[in-house]
């Protein structure tokens, strides 16, 4: 298995094929990207084929990649907080298709919890999924709270039963020279996390 992140100001990645792209919308749908054509709207892959690549763009939202221990599964879920709150996650596990025990997860680059104010219609949508989600927030204006991105996505990954999670200490918001960001600066531009299996030697 390999994984790679591209930031701001890297060249074209080394990877084995041109890379299976989404047409992310914020919801919850996991494909195979070793069998969809074109570009599907989904905001999820996963892959049990050789040098086939999972790719998911964001520019503040949370890029999450899974692999199995057997090295014969990976996946890659774009979650933002309407992908996190929808289940987005929790489908690209289900669609993974193997115990939730034997998945190792990294959680990339996101905007943090110092810089994401969200409203409360957000925190109430958390809440109405999961109490618990209340230690992710942060109160910081009146109505408005911080979100941890990464906490919440921990949180749900070991309610279905993934442990061994990685990564989340990046803030795409605060760091400029390496990150875009929607929220700080309106920009189409976006990073890019790959995952793919790879070729076997005979």
């Amino acid at each position: 298995m390999r994984a790679l992140v591209t930031t701001r100001g890297e060249g074209n990645p080394p990877l084995p094929a041109a890379p299976a792209w989404l047409r992310q919308v914020h919801g919850t749908r996991v494909v195979d990207a070793g069998l969809a054509a074109g570009e599907p709207e989904a905001d999820a892959s996963v892959s049990r084929h050789p040098d086939v690549v999972c790719a998911v763009k964001a520019a503040d939202c949370l890029p999450v990649l899974f692999a199995d221990d057997a090295g014969e599964v990976v996946g890659a879920a774009h979650a933002g907080w309407r992908g996190l709150a929808a289940g987005v996650i929790e489908a690209t596990v289900e669609a993974m298709r193997v115990p939730p025990d034997s998945l190792i997860a990294w959680l990339g680059p996101a905007i943090g919890p110092r810089a994401y104010e969200v409203g409360e219609e957000v925190r109430a949508t958390f809440l109405a999924h999961d109490v618990r989600a209340a230690a992710a927030f942060a109160p910081h204006r009146p109505g408005h709270w911080l979100l941890d991105l990464y906490a919440v996505a921990r949180q749900r990954l070991a309610a279905r039963g993934v442990t061994r999670v990685h990564g989340g200490g990046f803030c795409t918001y605060s760091e400029p020279a390496r990150f875009p960001s929607w929220r700080r600066d309106r920009s189409r531009e976006r990073i890019a996390a790959f995952v793919w299996l790879e070729s076997r030697s005979p």
